[in-house]
This record gives structure tokens, C-alpha cells and sequence, in this order.
């Protein structure tokens, strides 16, 4: 696990501007997401952004007026995210910790709790299940927690989209086993773009079940839009506006789930 742990932190440490790039580049994916959350979240609440990267997610909403603390494992991104809050304006609490040591840093509870990373990497069901009982331990009964999957189709979706090296490389064993799991249903545990945890569509549900969490959303947060992006974001912005109005209205169909390559899990804590 530690060196699970140091792979996925370096990665980031070397890559935490491509990541904050990352969605300006696929901006589908966060105007998506960010609709769905801002049905919840408000002006003044608490919100806790665990494995919050470079703080995409968490400066969205501290400029809205939230009072936001970002978590992240690699101390490029929580310098990033601080630096970035520096300059934007805003008040951003930062830390650099493992998620699934947080009871150490004693932040106490929160309104909203995201988890939008952490369970692209931790390949242990032990270590998953601890990341999010441990964002259940910071979130208050009646709070929302928004945690965040890649999806096992996901790179596949990126290979046809932006020809990738899948089909050249199908009988590799991470291609072989990526190509495999899809097919058996079973999540994805190897590498990728690090040291990666693809979870099969239909394997989230049933994981999510286990934690005391009434399921208000599931859905794919590029939606219908996914396959189209790149020519879409070439065309005039009243169209893409429209069209992403019309994505708005598709998102939680679960038919459309697939067509995503990262999926959104939205629970209320019971109290």
C-alpha cells in the first residue's frame, strides 16, 4: 500500500498543473458535476474536499461563499490549490494527508463532504471502505456526500476518442486485463495513468449500499456529451450552451451511464 501510495503522489507532484487543466480541456465533466452539487450546497456551509487535487472543485465554492477545507495526498496539489486561492481572493484551508488518516488533522464536521479522487487509486476493498467511512466520520447526519468513480470503460472510451494504443497493445497485461474485466464485470485494478482502480458500472451501487447513506443522485458526469466532445467544443458557444441544457436533462438516465468515463455517487447521511 505505501508504495501504491508513493506512485499515486509522485504522479501528481509531477503532473498538478496538467491536472488543473484537466477540466478546461474536458470542461463537460465539471459544469455537469458542479450543476448537480450546487442543487445542495450553499453559501456559508462547511465543505470538506478530500483528495481535492489542485482545488478545482474547492475554490468553485469558496468563491460562492462556502467555507472550504482541501485535503489532498500530494503536497504539490495542496501547495497549487493554496497559491491558486492567493491569487483568486478567496479563503481555502489546505492540507496535505492520506485519506484515510484524517481523524489525525481533528477538522471536525462538515456540511458537505466531497471524495472526488480518492477511489481512482485504492485497490484494497478494506482501504475503500475505510476512505469513505472515514468522510462519513466528518459529515454531519443530514449532510451530503458526493464521491466520484472512474469508470472501467473509461480506457476504452479514451482510446476510441483520442486513439490510444489499447488495440496495438491488447495483449500487454494491463491492457489485457483492463480489456478482460470489462468483459467478467469486474473492476480494474492496475495501471493507467498511475496506479488506477476502474470500477465496473455495476459494481458501484452495490458497494455503496453498505454505508448508512440514502442515494439522492447516480449518474455520468460527461453524460451524453462524452463521445462528442472534442468536435462539440469546436462549434459556436450558443450551441454548445444548448446542448449542454439538453445534457442537463439526460444526466441521471441509467442507460447513458456507460457513455461517462467518470460517475457520481450524491448520499444524504442518515442520521
Amino acid at each position: 500500500m505505501e508504495d501504491a501510495n508513493s506512485t499515486v503522489k509522485a504522479y501528481y507532484d509531477a503532473n498538478t498543473e496538467a491536472e488543473w487543466l484537466r477540466l478546461e480541456e474536458h470542461p463537460f465533466e465539471f459544469i455537469l458535476t458542479a450543476h448537480m452539487m450546487e442543487r445542495y450546497i450553499r453559501p456559508g456551509e462547511r465543505v470538506l474536499d478530500i483528495g481535492g487535487g489542485p482545488g478545482r472543485y474547492s475554490l468553485h465554492f469558496a468563491k460562492k461563499g462556502c467555507e472550504v477545507t482541501l485535503v489532498d495526498l500530494s503536497g504539490g496539489n495542496v501547495a497549487f490549490a493554496r497559491e491558486k486561492a492567493r491569487e483568486e481572493g478567496v479563503s481555502l484551508e489546505a492540507y496535505e494527508q492520506n485519506c484515510l488518516a484524517l481523524d489525525e488533522l481533528n477538522l471536525g464536521l462538515f456540511d458537505h463532504v466531497f471524495l472526488m479522487g480518492p477511489l481512482y487509486h485504492l485497490r484494497q476493498r478494506a482501504d475503500q471502505v475505510r476512505a469513505v467511512e472515514q468522510a462519513l466520520s466528518h459529515l454531519k447526519p443530514g449532510g451530503k456526500l458526493y464521491i466520484t468513480f472512474i469508470m472501467a470503460f473509461a480506457g476504452i472510451l479514451f482510446d476510441l476518442k483520442n486513439g490510444g494504443n489499447i488495440v496495438h497493445d491488447s495483449a500487454s497485461p494491463d491492457s489485457s486485463a483492463l480489456i478482460d474485466c470489462i468483459a467478467k464485470g469486474e473492476d480494474y485494478l492496475g495501471r493507467a495513468f498511475t496506479s488506477t482502480c476502474f470500477f465496473h458500472a455495476r459494481n458501484i451501487l452495490p458497494f455503496m449500499e453498505q454505508f448508512p447513506l440514502k442515494r439522492l443522485h447516480f449518474f455520468g458526469q460527461e453524460g451524453i456529451l462524452a463521445p462528442n466532445e472534442k468536435e462539440l467544443l469546436l462549434r459556436e458557444q450558443e450551441e454548445i450552451d444548448c446542448w449542454v441544457e439538453i445534457a442537463k436533462k439526460y444526466l441521471e438516465l441509467p442507460e447513458l451511464l456507460c457513455l461517462s468515463e467518470h460517475a457520481m455517487y450524491i448520499g444524504e447521511k442518515i442520521e
